[in-house]
């Protein structure tokens, strides 16, 4: 595995780095790795708090978890640990819908299956028509929805896109190529 470590608001020491490297080492046994496997990890320092961001992109799919601690290897522990979780759902979702594809970049016969409820079913389906709007007017849609997300026709490139709101604030834009 690849790594990208990055800092905002604060200066990597080789100490985190190591630490780092070291912990996420040890998810090698999860992924089935070549080259196309990297982990990106960026560090934010606020006043009270160490934010860790790690992501993991496969040839598959990615896994992201973004965790918050008073200490940056608490946050470090806690994102491993919330990383793990997510592998063990996803191995039981796979296994119970047979998507073999998707388990292509993992290593799933490392983890247990998790007993989860079968509530993550699909229980409505809504058709939507897309006008050409302004990302002004999506936002405002969204919000008189009380929605999280927002998916409209871009006027202004031309694009199908989905408007979000992000964890910190602000919203996001996601643009599906053509």
């Amino acid at each position: 595995m690849k790594f990208q470590i990055t800092g905002k608001n604060v200066t990597i020491t080789q100490a985190m780095k190591k630490a780092t490297e070291t912990k996420l080492s040890k998810m090698d046994k999860y992924f089935i790795i070549d080259e196309s496997v990297t982990a990106k990890v960026l560090v934010k320092t606020y006043r009270e708090m160490q934010k860790v961001e790690i992501t993991i992109f496969t040839k598959m799919m990615d896994f992201r978890v973004e965790v918050s601690a008073s200490d940056f290897y608490e946050a470090l522990d806690l994102a491993i640990d919330k990383l793990e979780g997510q592998m063990r759902k996803l191995k039981t979702k796979i296994s119970r819908r047979h998507h073999v594809n998707l388990s292509s970049s993992i290593a799933f016969d490392q983890f247990e299956g998790e007993e989860t409820a079968d509530n993550d079913q699909i229980v409505r389906v809504k058709e939507i028509e897309l006008e050409p709007i302004e990302m002004e007017v999506a936002i405002t849609k969204m919000e008189a929805l009380g929605h999280s997300f927002y998916i409209y026709h871009d006027a202004e490139d031309d694009l199908i896109s989905v408007l979000y709101k992000r964890n910190d604030g602000g919203y996001g834009v996601i643009q599906v190529k053509k």
